[in-house]
């Protein structure tokens, strides 16, 4: 089997990871993925993948992966534990490529990016900037950090996934542009909410003022991703609470190791640790407007 038609492993099909299959799939790509929940593999097959048993297994049948998964702990078990790629991968065979569109702790990505044997397993870091949504059609910008080569080697990759992206540097770029742009669309997120829940106390109509927001100096693609489901109350989750916690926690401890205050994204913690207090961690972060409802008085 030659090396273009081997197939793209995914590993966690969660929301995104399933975002990037679709993508992968439409590409003309056979997608092998496995995901340590196996009910969330049957969404997978019913598009036209494969599902696999283990990663152990991935990593025999696959010189690209796509990592999908929760946070920096999973990431770094995927690629080193055991079994992991690392260690199931063959002796033999030529250097995987792991494709990490996970958002993670920069330092830790660039340290493991950097102790990897790289003639066994090579690391790019491409997390996207964009909902799932917003991924499956293409429209995610996605943040590469990696060494030129390993980037080069998985261009046909992320050209189905993101065909819109930025190579910032080495592996840990990427993830600190992440957080960045997550700490401006989060307030951005909360900012909307608060705005709705003002606007509806007042007397206005939500939906009518959103639609006049949208045309003020206010506007922002929030509204258009976000305003509607805090209008109509719809949070079928693109985006979860209990992610926007952990990244925003991430955020809160890069700003600490440089002695930086972020008030903020400080203050969208506490309002995300409502959110998870209420039950609705599993919820899309655009129920912020709930926990600003439940602060009126």
């Amino acid at each position: 089997m030659s090396e273009r038609r081997k197939p793209v492993g995914v590993i966690g099909t969660g929301l995104m990871g399933t975002a990037c299959a679709k993508r992968l799939l439409a590409a003309g790509f056979d997608v092998l993925g496995y995901d340590v929940s196996g009910d969330k593999l049957a969404p997978l097959v019913a598009l036209g993948g494969r599902a696999a048993l283990s990663v152990a297994e991935i990593a025999r049948a696959c010189d690209k992966v796509v990592l999908a998964v929760f946070n920096t702990e999973q990431v770094e078990a995927t690629v080193e534990g055991r079994p992991g790629l690392l260690a199931s991968r063959p002796q033999d065979s030529p250097p995987l490529t792991a494709i990490c569109v996970s958002t993670c702790d920069p330092e830790r990505i660039a340290a493991l990016a950097a102790r990897l044997p790289a003639d066994r397993l090579r690391y790019v870091e491409a997390p996207i900037s964009g909902t799932s949504d917003q991924t499956e059609r293409g429209e995610g910008l996605g943040l590469i950090g990696g060494a030129d080569a390993a980037v080069a080697d998985v261009r046909d990759v992320l050209d189905a996934i993101c065909p819109r992206r930025r190579h910032l540097g080495l592996a840990g770029s990427g993830g600190r542009a992440k957080l960045a742009i997550n700490l401006i669309l989060g307030v951005n997120r909360a900012a909307l909410a608060e705005g709705l829940v003002f606007a509806e106390r007042m007397g206005l109509d939500p939906a009518a003022f959103l639609a006049v927001a949208r045309e003020s100096a206010a506007y922002s693609q929030v509204m258009d991703i976000k305003g509607g489901k805090m209008v109509s109350g719809d949070f079928t989750p693109r985006g979860f609470v209990t992610q926007s916690l952990k990244d925003f926690s991430l955020m809160l401890d890069q700003a600490r190791r440089r002695k930086q205050q972020l008030p903020l994204a400080q203050q969208y913690v506490e309002l995300m640790n409502g959110c998870v207090a209420a039950g609705e961690g599993g919820l899309d972060n655009s129920a912020v407007i709930r926990e600003i409802r439940r602060r009126a008085g």
